[in-house]
């Protein structure tokens, strides 16, 4: 049982052990989501007054994130997308989730709550919107390194704006929601906020299951419900 085990062992682990480049990616993945935690010393505030370091670091970092832009607007289909067109519209969450993937990697390892920090320092009148960071906050980030907007509003907050812009339309136009379909409206909108788009197939997932999900829509919305997704993934998302 011994030397199977140790046959079995090795015999798992040769895919690794025979390839090099393999090896050499893994410890690149690993080196991405590495952080030094210092737990023994103590941080003692020296000054209170305006960094001109932070500012310069801050902005050199906005420069770089902008000339990163530039140069890649041609190979990654966010940056194609939202450099070609201020709204944005047409993104999926997977082309956001790819340039998160992508400016984390070295040498830059780029995060949104790092970009967003650096607007915050160099101009926090223009920063809207604070807490946890998520990645549809680059759509907001590129638009504004790009010059698409003067203040630099959280994802989440400009999807909040158009939902209760859309709100108020609808009831302009004569059209109005009972209290649960607007409650399942706010879920559209929360999923929508987190992933730029939503489609049946998501109603059955998470947090929509815990409410009756796809089914329970259909019981509120009828045939209206796929229409209904459609003209809220373009009122709202990017």
């Amino acid at each position: 049982m011994k030397t199977t085990a140790e046959r079995m062992i090795a015999e798992a682990v040769q895919p690794i052990a025979g390839n090099a480049q393999l090896r050499e990616k893994l410890i690149d993945i690993r080196r991405s989501y590495e952080q030094v935690m210092d737990t023994g010393s103590k941080d003692k505030v020296i000054s209170g007054e305006y960094s001109k370091d932070a500012a310069d670091r801050a902005r050199a970092q906005t420069q770089s994130f902008r000339q990163f832009i530039e140069d890649h607007k041609d190979e990654i289909t966010a940056l194609q997308v939202l450099y070609s067109q201020p709204r944005g519209g047409g993104l999926a969450y997977t082309d956001i989730k790819e340039l998160a993937q992508t400016i984390k990697q070295p040498p830059h390892r780029w995060t949104p709550e790092a970009l967003w920090q650096a607007y915050e320092t160099l101009d926090a009148s223009k920063v809207k919107g604070s807490g946890h960071r998520v990645n549809t906050d680059l759509v907001s980030l590129v638009r504004h390194t790009l010059g698409h907007t003067n203040e630099l509003v959280a994802y989440p907050d400009l999807v909040d704006e158009r939902f209760e812009f859309w709100l108020h339309q609808q009831q302009t136009l004569g059209r109005h929601f009972t209290d649960d379909q607007t409650a399942y409206l706010h879920l559209i909108k929360e999923h929508i906020a987190a992933s730029l788009t939503v489609a049946p197939a998501d109603l059955q997932n998470p947090p929509f299951s815990t409410y009756g999900g796809l089914g329970r829509a259909r019981q509120l919305f009828g045939n209206d419900l796929n229409p209904l997704l459609e003209e809220l993934t373009l009122a709202l998302a990017a």
